[in-house]
């Protein structure tokens, strides 16, 4: 006997259970009279979108959603249902997938592995189930599963000695650089230990930091993939079984290093606005490679009608940097305007100009303190040009509707290479989790599909042109030595030990973690950015601002 089993690699709206339950419907009447489906399989909590977070902790929402499936399993006929929801049970709230036919919920499963690391925390509001699930279906023994079951030793086999034949899994696996590569080969690897099919249904779509990057998948008995789904895109696939037997049927192209990310940050941005209600997107053009890059990502992410620049220029800023802005949003078809910021600043230092020249107006001041207190220019007055920007940037986001997304990578959030409310203002930091090399290879990738950014923003030493000839590299080791350090110190936790011991200067690897460790307070006030690394500021990495943790030996 055959059975057509229906993927429905989806994208939901956390909180708007109604739009997501017609969208389960609308799938569903998809699959069953177009593809001739006879069962369609959802994402992981796919009446409430993933994560929930902490409406997960409010009455109301967990009845509506549990309210919902019941209507839910009343809509749609003709075809099985598999959908994840936040099933309540007395006191305790379970990660549930139920099984909907003819009218009925004829089976229910509870979420038994509950990740709680990284970006997860699901301990914080489910309860772990501790029993399997196995259902019959048109005479095959179907298992059930969901996301970070079978990535746990064990799960897998307690359903094939429940008497499953055919194994399905419900997933909200968010991406990062490389995850699909693991996630596959620990999922066959099990798969082929135990000898039983396996379906895996994973969301699509951004949610905030996290980007889901679907890449659904088939595995048959032996742990070979026959089916793949795109990444990055809604898709409902049909998959045929022969019993338990998958067909083997169409793989869409594996994850590719650099492209994939650039899919990623691309969807984070569509996402972001789209699902907030904003009219589109506004951003500081400075000529620059990182700002380069978040234009072309944002037009190729709303379209270049959605999309604004604005040059904000001072006495520092270069005329091959005005020159290079121009050429960039002219070559993406951006609307674009010219700002000077001089009057802004002129103001500014001239309001504060009395109080900056004074000695020692309330308090008793050592001479060193006397001379940084008083008329000498510093990082303060760079720091008044980045925060004139941001108000005249924060104002036409205010006026149009648009949302202001800032330019900083990951190199700079690391070490505070950036101004608080100057060019750390805005509402979202779609390059926050990129480092700069990074930006270097998703800037080449992107000009290889149609030249957008001028080369000499490339090969041109980075400088935030706040001083008379400033380079990044007055301030901070190279991009290409910081880089390895900051992934060594913020992603995988090593020592100052281990990192000298991998090669670095010492002098490089102290600078490196001081930074790092003193600009948390920095990070914890900058917008959210989409993370595409293993771990990423914000949900991913939480690290107290007021600590008394050196990263670097006193000695």
């Amino acid at each position: 006997m055959t059975l057509k089993i229906a993927l429905a690699q989806t994208n939901f709206l956390v909180g708007d259970i109604a739009a997501n339950v017609d969208n389960i419907v609308k799938a569903a009447i998809h699959a069953r009279d177009e593809l001739g489906a006879d069962m369609v399989v959802f994402p992981e909590l796919a009446i409430t979108g993933y994560p929930a977070e902490d409406l997960l902790l409010r009455t109301d929402f967990i009845a509506a959603a549990n309210n919902a499936l019941y209507q839910l399993a009343d809509r749609v006929a003709g075809i099985a249902l598999i959908v994840g929801f936040p099933e309540r049970d007395g006191d305790k709230l379970y990660n549930s997938a139920a099984v909907l036919h003819q009218g009925a919920i004829t089976a229910c499963y509870r979420k038994r592995a509950l990740p709680n690391y990284g970006v997860f925390d699901e301990q914080r509001y489910f309860t772990a189930g501790n029993q399997p699930c196995v259902f019959e279906f048109n005479g095959t023994f179907i298992g059930l599963t969901i996301c970070e079951d079978v990535w746990r030793q064990g799960i897998i086999e307690d359903n094939k000695q429940a008497g499953a034949e055919l194994l399905l899994t419900l997933n909200a696996s968010p991406f990062n650089s490389g995850k699909i590569h693991q996630r596959e080969a620990v999922i066959c690897s099990q798969v082929k230990a135990v000898q039983i099919p396996l379906v895996y249904v994973n969301q699509v779509g951004g949610q905030d930091e996290l980007i889901f990057d679907g890449a659904s998948f088939v595995v048959d008995a032996d742990g070979d993939i026959v089916f793949r789904a795109a990444e990055f895109k809604e898709q409902i696939s049909v998959v045929e079984f022969d019993g338990n037997h998958p067909v083997k049927s169409t793989c869409a192209p594996l994850y590719a290093e650099i492209s994939s990310e650039y899919q990623a940050l691309v969807l984070g941005i569509k996402d972001y606005v789209r699902k907030n209600g904003f009219q589109g997107a506004i951003l500081g053009l400075s000529g620059g490679i990182d700002s380069a890059l978040v234009l072309a990502l944002a037009v190729d992410a709303l379209g270049a009608d959605k999309v604004e620049a604005v040059l904000l220029p001072s006495r520092y800023t270069q005329d091959m940097s005005n020159e290079d802005a121009i050429l960039e949003a002219e070559a993406l078809g951006v609307h674009h305007h010219t700002i000077p910021i001089e009057p802004a600043v002129n103001a500014f230092t001239g309001m504060l100009a009395d109080i900056f020249s004074a000695t020692a107006p309330c308090v008793t001041l050592s001479p060193a303190s006397i001379q940084s207190a008083g008329s000498a220019k510093d990082a303060t007055e760079e720091n008044i040009q980045a925060r004139c920007r941001g108000v005249v940037l924060m104002a036409l986001s205010n006026k149009q509707g648009k949302l202001l997304l800032t330019t900083g990578n990951k190199s700079e959030m690391s070490v505070g290479y950036a101004t608080l409310y100057g060019d750390m203002s805005g509402g979202f930091a779609p390059i926050k989790d990129v480092p700069k090399m990074l930006v270097y290879q998703l800037a080449r990738y992107r000009n290889t599909l149609s030249e957008v950014i001028p080369e000499r923003v490339i090969i041109r030493p980075p400088s935030a042109e706040l001083a008379p000839n400033q380079i990044d590299q007055d301030s901070l080791p190279p991009y290409d030595v910081l880089d390895p350090i900051l992934e060594r110190y913020v992603e995988l936790d090593q020592t100052f030990e281990q990192i000298i011991a991998a090669g670095f200067k010492t002098e490089d690897v102290a600078r490196a973690i001081t930074l790092v460790d003193k600009n948390e307070y920095k990070r914890r006030q900058s917008p959210p950015g989409i993370r595409i690394t293993g771990r990423a500021f914000g949900r991913d990495r939480r690290y107290p601002i007021t600590s008394g943790y050196k990263g670097v030996p006193i000695k």
